[in-house]
């Protein structure tokens, strides 16, 4: 009788275990990265043949954060290698989410919660991540690494301008490498020491924003509790990266905070994923006197694709914010930043970014235009923001 029980007991403990650490995640992810019913342009063959012909780059897409092969198909989620491939993506930003708070919302959050370390727990990740920031980040640095080491070279993880020259030649003759360059979605992951800053630069981190959806020790979020600007350990991070050849991105930044970085900033600065306030009026997005404190610098503006930032999932909304931020500063300052597999809903995965070409071909656009917006910009600063200063 006691031999049963425990027997019992221990197929319920396996049960839930697996349930935990099994189909979870999986079902956490399914459920907040969607593809869903919007919109959709008709794609004439014309588009298809300007499509094949682009160097697509997109600034912002969070499929580290989550358990699942970059190398697969996955039948969730926005993004991995095949998708890109199909989409004819040149460079995808992939980004470090290493903390975000319960009950998130867009107007005020705390920093006295995490959702991630359950999630980092659940998904097994190694221990050293469940407590550690930094090590978050680093864990997704070496998830990167190891899927471009496992790709017989489709997927290359960018550190350099030599690297992305180097991409972008083989692309031009023919073969289909897409590069991974990582970023940093909020500046807490340093931990308070500007040393790791240095830490997350050798592990291959060659952008960061500031802040996410809470305030920290750099910067405060346009989410958070006092929405603050730059702190004075702030400033000499920006200093440090501009120094050392990181992009400085304003995404999810206050906008105090957008003001100090544009105030002080020496190379070109981008706003990795967003919208315009002029089609989207939403707190997070960019006021005009923003946009043109961008294009200042020389940056760039990456347009997402969920509703937040365009108001809408559509291809044709996406193409309104890109053609805004064009007719306000110059074609030269905007991009594509998706937030693919950042929890949120879109109406198209990476693989059907054709629809964007479309929509930007029926809103007028020019095919010169059109190479600018789907990556000839994006691209252009991000080689000459990798560059180290002398």
């Amino acid at each position: 009788m006691k031999q049963g029980v425990l027997i019992g007991l221990f197929a319920v403990v396996a049960t839930a275990g697996i349930g935990f650490f099994g189909i979870a995640p999986v079902v956490v992810e399914a459920g907040m990265n969607r593809v869903v019913a919007t919109a959709l342009p008709r794609v004439t063959t014309q588009t298809r043949r300007l499509h094949a012909r682009l160097a697509i780059a997109d600034l912002h897409a969070d499929t580290l954060l989550w358990r699942r092969s970059l190398l697969d198909h996955a039948n969730r989620g926005q993004v991995d290698l095949p998708r890109l491939q199909a989409g004819n993506v040149a460079l995808q930003v992939f980004s470090s989410v290493t903390k975000t708070p319960r009950h998130q919302n867009y107007d005020a959050n705390d920093a006295d919660s995490d959702n991630i370390t359950l999630l980092a727990i659940a998904q097994l990740q190694p221990p050293r991540t469940w407590r550690s920031l930094l090590q978050r980040s680093l864990w997704h640095a070496e998830k990167l690494a190891r899927a471009a080491q496992g790709s017989d070279g489709q997927l290359r993880v960018i550190r350099s301008a030599a690297d992305l020259d180097t991409l972008l030649a083989d692309r031009a003759r023919g073969k289909s490498a897409v590069g991974g360059l990582l970023s940093i979605e909020g500046l807490h992951d340093i931990e308070g020491d500007i040393a790791n800053l240095d830490r997350l630069y050798a592990a291959g981190f060659r952008m960061a924003g500031f802040a996410h959806f809470f305030d920290n020790r750099v910067a405060g979020s346009m989410h958070g509790m006092a929405k603050g600007g730059l702190t004075p350990l702030g400033r000499q991070v920006m200093r440090r990266m501009e120094a050392m050849g990181m992009i400085v991105d304003v995404a999810h930044a206050s906008h105090a905070a957008v003001a100090d970085i544009l105030a002080i900033a020496r190379r070109p600065v981008i706003s990795s994923h967003g919208g315009v306030q002029a089609t989207c009026k939403m707190n997070r997005n960019l006021t005009d006197e923003e946009i043109r404190g961008i294009a200042r610098t020389g940056g760039v503006i990456g347009i997402g694709y969920w509703d937040a930032a365009i108001c809408s999932t559509s291809p044709r909304a996406v193409a309104e914010a890109i053609a805004h931020v064009r007719d306000l500063v110059g074609v030269d300052h905007v991009g594509l930043g998706s937030d693919f597999d950042g929890a949120v809903a879109t109406g198209f995965d990476a693989s059907q970014l054709l629809l964007v070409t479309q929509a930007l071909v029926d809103r007028g656009f020019s095919e010169q235009e059109i190479a600018k917006v789907m990556g000839g910009n994006v691209l252009r600063v991000l080689r000459s923001g990798m560059v180290p200063q002398r």
